[in-house]
């Protein structure tokens, strides 16, 4: 099972990670002012997976899903990345670099499965 950490970010505020069974990052959050914020940003996830459709924004005139909703996009360096926007379309979470489409979407999957009943730790 995928857990949520918790943790004080660099500059100040608190982040969380969702990490696979296998330890492995799956998504980060924002900075969050203070931790009850980052906390109720968990809650956002958790709750955003369960509706949560994919935007493959990476064909030509793809179809726009309503919120919650995964963004997948390609960034500057031409890799697939998402982003899980909130029912008030606000990102919620971020997910790292992948090299092929696939990838992007056995994490979004990674997450759907994980993020539900993760347990979170501080």
């Amino acid at each position: 099972m995928g857990k949520f950490e918790v943790k004080e970010a660099k500059n100040g505020g608190y982040v969380f990670n969702l990490k696979a069974a296998n330890g492995e990052v799956i998504a980060v959050s924002e900075v969050y002012k203070t931790e009850d914020n980052c906390l109720s940003g968990i809650v956002g996830v958790k709750k955003a997976v369960e509706k949560a459709d994919i935007e493959d924004q990476t064909v030509e005139n793809y179809a726009v899903a309503a919120h919650p909703k995964f963004e997948v996009y390609k960034d500057k360096a031409g890799e697939f990345r998402f982003r899980l926007k909130a029912v008030n379309g606000e990102i919620i979470a971020t997910g790292e670099s992948y090299k092929t489409k696939d990838g992007c979407l056995n994490g979004i999957e990674s997450i759907k499965k994980n993020a539900p009943d993760a347990p979170v730790e501080k």
